[in-house]
């Protein structure tokens, strides 16, 4: 008499291959670590070394908005606009910037809104780094009291820095508005040897056979 025994081996549900489509990736980038990344509001990750990458079906429901947040900056909120491909990597890219503490009991404060062109650009108020563009604006909070700024700076990789003088100062519940216009940094063109032109190269070659003639003939 023989025994037969059936086995059933049910995999598990992380092992189960997901139906529906194939794979992209949203890279979402950011200036701070340990930040928490929703689409849709629902949570995707953290960023680890600038990054987190949020992998999507391509015949899935699209996602429209995300959001990174982090204890003690201010919430950066951005809208998706396209879905990847099949193994392909869009980039969504979020600035946070620190969240302006309240001014102590005694000091009137006001704001500077500097406005800009280019995200991610850093913002110097006489070499004090203030922060970064988001959305084509940085609000710097002040002192009406405190020593009153000269100039402004923004740089950014790949522009040309820019520097603007400070001329006014915001009284309190006062905002006074800089601007700045980033331009691309200029490629250097590198520097090429003129060749020598028909007419002195034809010169050189007589003069050397003239030379060689005269030579000859003292011989």
């Amino acid at each position: 008499m023989v025994l037969l025994v059936a086995c059933c081996f049910v995999l598990p549900v992380s092992a189960q291959p997901s139906l529906g489509g194939d794979n992209g990736w949203y890279a979402v980038y950011c200036n701070i670590d340990g930040a928490q990344v929703y689409f849709d509001n629902q949570y995707k990750g953290e960023i680890q070394g600038g990054v987190l990458y949020v992998p999507v079906y391509t015949t899935g429901t699209p996602y429209s908005k995300f959001r990174v947040e982090m204890d003690g900056y201010a919430t950066y909120y951005g809208d998706i606009n396209r879905v990847p491909g099949k193994g392909e990597v869009f980039d969504l890219y979020a600035t946070l910037n620190p969240v302006q503490t309240p001014a102590p009991i005694g000091g009137d404060v006001g704001w500077y809104t500097v406005h800009a062109n280019v995200d991610g650009a850093t913002v110097m108020f006489d070499n004090e780094v203030k922060g970064t563009i988001s959305q084509g604006v940085l609000s710097v909070q002040v002192y009406t009291t405190g020593t009153p700024y000269r100039t402004y700076t923004l740089t950014k990789d790949g522009y040309a820095a820019y520097t603007g003088v400070i001329d006014r100062y915001p009284g309190a519940g006062e905002t006074v508005d800089l601007y700045a216009t980033l331009n691309p940094a200029p490629t250097p063109i590198p520097t090429q040897k003129s060749p020598l032109s028909p007419v002195l190269a034809g010169g050189a070659l007589l003069i050397a056979g003239l030379l060689l003639i005269s030579g000859n003939r003292k011989n």
